[in-house]
């Protein structure tokens, strides 16, 4: 009796640094955003700042649903209910943030604002019992020195501070919970629901008021890049690299976004490149670069899970084994 020879099972390149993407994608995204402070400083100047955010978010929900349709069909009860919940934070977080700005400097509304990446381990810690290194907290600290070299030219606490702090708390839970949350397969559903969310909490609070918005192009055409740029594809990316970043490491990325906005302001208005931008710019980076390096524990579990999804049908190495199902996704 002879044997059949088993079937060669084809070499497949598995990166060994698969959440070096994923950060990648999150400093696109925070070099959009911090692109887009002297659009919206425009923007803002003929319409209400509540007004902005229900027809920026109406429109980027719409793009993303026009695109798959059907997407928020293939979601359980249970990715429903977390969308929503992601919506909810990140709607309160912006309104927050809208409210603090009218009592409170621009300077210190972004290192406030920025203090999420403190939040966000705390609240990984408080919320799913993670445990935080030194390393991650030596990136938070380095982080959060840079935020106030960059943004602070005095201090003073006011409403506005306390509104715009509660908007940290916000910005960090929506960070905790997509790590935990979210799937790079389920991405775009879970950003069209959160981008909906937020546009129908805009809409009610706005609603007494009215929807009052100028009809010029010039108002429409930077509103449409905004809502489609910055605000669908930047969350989409978000979302899908969020799935494979601890939430503590991503935090640290996106204060690379007052970064990116000296950037733009040095480039396209003009501004000053002073010592004291330089400095607090080498401080995020630094504290990114570590929070990546601190990270790496992470890598292997994000690498078997890119292994399955390219690969379905093929044995999971043995390097990367499988987790039991019957325990909940934790990193």
């Amino acid at each position: 009796m002879t044997t059949q020879p088993a079937e060669a099972v084809p070499e497949v390149h598995v990166s060994r640094r698969p959440s070096l993407l994923a950060l990648l994608a999150l400093v696109g995204v925070t070099a959009v955003w911090g692109g887009t402070f002297v659009v919206v400083k425009d923007v803002t100047r003929d319409v209400s700042p509540m007004d902005f955010l229900a027809v920026r978010f109406l429109i980027a929900t719409a793009a993303l649903a026009a695109l798959r349709p059907r997407a928020v069909f293939t979601l359980s009860r249970k990715q429903l209910g977390h969308g929503v919940l992601l919506g909810l934070a990140l709607g309160s977080a912006y309104l927050a943030q809208t409210c603090g700005q009218q009592y409170t400097s621009a300077s210190m509304s972004g290192f406030i604002t920025g203090m999420s990446v403190v939040c966000t381990p705390v609240l990984a810690g408080l919320l799913l019992r993670h445990r935080i290194g030194r390393g991650t907290w030596g990136a938070v600290a380095m982080a959060t020195v840079g935020l106030g070299v960059l943004s602070l030219r005095g201090f003073a606490i006011g409403p506005g501070e306390g509104l715009t702090l509660l908007c940290a708390l916000f910005f960090a839970l929506h960070i905790v919970g997509l790590s935990e949350w979210s799937t790079a397969r389920d991405a775009h559903a879970l950003t069209v629901v959160q981008l909906g969310v937020v546009a129908v909490l805009c809409l009610v609070l706005g609603a007494p008021d009215g929807i009052d918005v100028p009809g010029e192009e010039s108002f429409w055409l930077p509103v449409i890049g905004l809502a489609v740029v910055a605000t669908a594809a930047a969350y989409l990316v978000q979302t899908w690299a969020q799935a494979r970043l601890p939430a503590s490491a991503a935090a640290v990325v996106l204060t690379l976004e007052p970064v990116f906005a000296g950037f733009f302001g040095v480039l396209v208005a003009h501004d000053e490149l002073s010592p004291r931008i330089l400095l607090g710019a080498a401080l995020v980076v630094g504290a990114m670069y570590l929070a990546e390096f601190r990270s790496a524990a992470t890598k292997p579990e994000a690498t078997r899970q890119s292994w399955e999804s390219a690969c379905p049908d093929l044995s999971v190495p043995s390097e990367y084994p499988r987790r039991p199902t019957s325990k909940p996704r934790g990193r």
